[in-house]
């Protein structure tokens, strides 16, 4: 357990800062970034997690609040705007507690796994709180958040039920060359309240019931983004053969399986993964029998099924997110098309196909065009079922917040 009292706190004194007039502009109307070079003036330097406070120019008003990163482009993330406010515990309970009320429609639908704070679209810049059952996961993208997690932590003890708290890191903060994370003897995986020291926690969502590594899984351990999409292909799994492309832990398989679906193949490189898929199977009274697993990567595996002459009545494809930078866009496009061309290989006649994207930098226009064009020319032509894009808990309050689309149809 690491000592909270022993975290660096930041600086009495703020930091005052005025920005360009464009970056004045988008901070009014709710934009929660401050970019390096959007800032013309500050009073003195100052280190991660030091309150910067911004004033217009005009007037020399309060304008906003944020948390100063110098080890971000992204120099100040804001936490409140327009209205002054103490940013303490208090502050960050409230905050809390209005996330909690979005979420209460979910908790009303046998949901126990799901986004509790999805980082600025909740006032919470470069984080995100997950909820697993009574596990709560903290995960940090940013250092500036160190010096406020004691009273953030205080927080959610007054604000929310729960029995652990697990703390992950992004990979930037476990790749930091600073160590600034490590010196205060933080780490991905770390208990920070209770004691679960295998990491696996179970939830349950929509009704069916899920098993994840808290400690170790990708992102925080399951992908709540996609609880929509479950649901979705549920409705549309009866009596299918189904393709599960990137499966991870199962999370597609076992909707397809509780929808009715004949066969579920899922294809994932990761065999760790795929065990507990198997186990979720199991855990939710399917038979193992009836899942094909493949341990293998998605390309190397869809070409196998084809070589095989394997046919589906429904794929889903769910792959990471191939454009982290603009200079991957291009790789990004090509590995979409790629994907799509290979999926519509795979399907039966009257086939559905699921083609999702997590690409920030790929809108959706853009993915929805790359998809039906992709399928033109292979020759394809789909009767377009649903366009989807964030469950309830993952709110859009700014442009950059949108990253998931996905596209469900009927291929002819």
């Amino acid at each position: 357990m690491i000592n909270l009292d022993q975290l660096p706190q930041r600086a009495e004194k703020n930091i005052s800062v005025r920005v360009k007039s464009a970056a004045e502009r988008a901070v009014r109307q709710g934009h929660p970034w401050v970019f390096e070079d959007s800032i013309i003036k500050q009073s003195h330097l100052g280190n991660g997690g030091d309150l910067a406070v911004i004033y217009d120019r005009a007037d020399n008003n309060f304008l906003a609040v944020g948390l100063y990163d110098p080890l971000s482009p992204i120099r100040i993330k804001v936490l409140q705007s327009l209205q002054p406010i103490r940013i303490n515990q208090g502050f960050f309970a409230d905050k809390l507690r209005a996330a909690q009320s979005k979420r209460q429609p979910l908790i009303n639908t046998e949901t126990t796994g799901f986004r509790l704070v999805y980082g600025e679209s909740d006032g919470f810049p470069a984080l995100i709180i997950d909820r697993y059952g009574n596990t709560l996961v903290l995960k940090l993208y940013t250092t500036a958040w160190i010096p406020h997690l004691k009273a953030l932590i205080q927080a959610l003890q007054e604000t929310v039920i729960f029995d652990d708290l697990v703390l992950r890191l992004s990979r930037a903060l476990q790749s930091d060359r600073l160590n600034v994370a490590r010196l205060y003897g933080l780490g991905d995986g770390q208990q920070l309240i209770g004691d679960n020291p295998s990491g696996e926690v179970e939830f349950v969502e929509n009704g069916l019931l899920f098993q994840a590594d808290v400690k170790a899984g990708h992102k925080t351990g399951f992908f709540f983004d996609q609880r929509d999409n479950r649901s979705k292909a549920r409705e549309l799994a009866k009596g299918r053969r189904v393709l599960d492309v990137f499966s991870y832990t199962g999370g597609f398989a076992v909707y397809a399986l509780a929808g009715g679906a004949r066969s579920v193949t899922a294809l994932d490189v990761s065999e760790p993964a795929l065990e507990t898929l198997r186990l979720n199977v199991d855990n939710n009274g399917f038979s193992v029998d009836q899942v094909d697993v493949i341990a293998a990567d998605a390309f190397e595996g869809l070409r196998g099924l084809i070589a095989a002459k394997r046919k589906f009545n429904m794929v889903i494809v769910d792959p990471p997110a191939f454009a982290n930078s603009r200079a991957s866009m291009r790789n990004a496009v090509l590995a979409y098309r790629r994907l799509v061309e290979m999926a519509l290989r795979l399907l039966a006649k009257d086939g559905v196909l699921v083609m999702a994207s997590c690409s920030s930098r790929i809108n959706a226009d853009m993915f929805y065009q790359l998809v039906t064009r992709t399928a033109a020319v292979a020759g394809f032509q789909l009767d377009v079922l649903e366009k989807t894009s964030h469950a309830l808990d993952h709110p859009i309050a700014f442009a950059e917040a949108e990253y998931l689309k996905a596209i469900f149809a009927r291929v002819h």
